[in-house]
């Protein structure tokens, strides 16, 4: 790990969203995740206190939180409809 680095950067290398070597069972899998509702929910709340600039130092770690498993979500799906030979999503 280079000094400085991200854990995404480091996560991607390791998840290597460019191959499509998950199998079938485990592709199908990771795209049936998501949030639960209360979790959008609670992002949403957040989001709108961040454009208030309201936004509590805890609300900001946990609003980075949200947003590093959402892209973890993005990018194991992405890799999951890379393995399956389906087009990339659009949401």
């Amino acid at each position: 790990m280079v000094i400085g680095e991200e854990f995404a950067e480091v996560w991607e290398r390791t998840l290597q969203s460019g191959q499509a070597d998950l199998p079938p069972e485990a592709a199908r899998y990771f795209l049936k995740m998501h949030f639960a509702d209360a979790d959008y929910e609670r992002m949403n709340a957040l989001a709108a206190k961040a454009r208030a600039g309201t936004l509590a130092e805890k609300e900001q770690s946990e609003l980075a939180n949200y947003m590093q498993m959402g892209w973890f979500l993005d990018l194991i799906k992405s890799k999951a409809r890379l393995s399956l030979g389906l087009p990339p999503s659009n949401n």
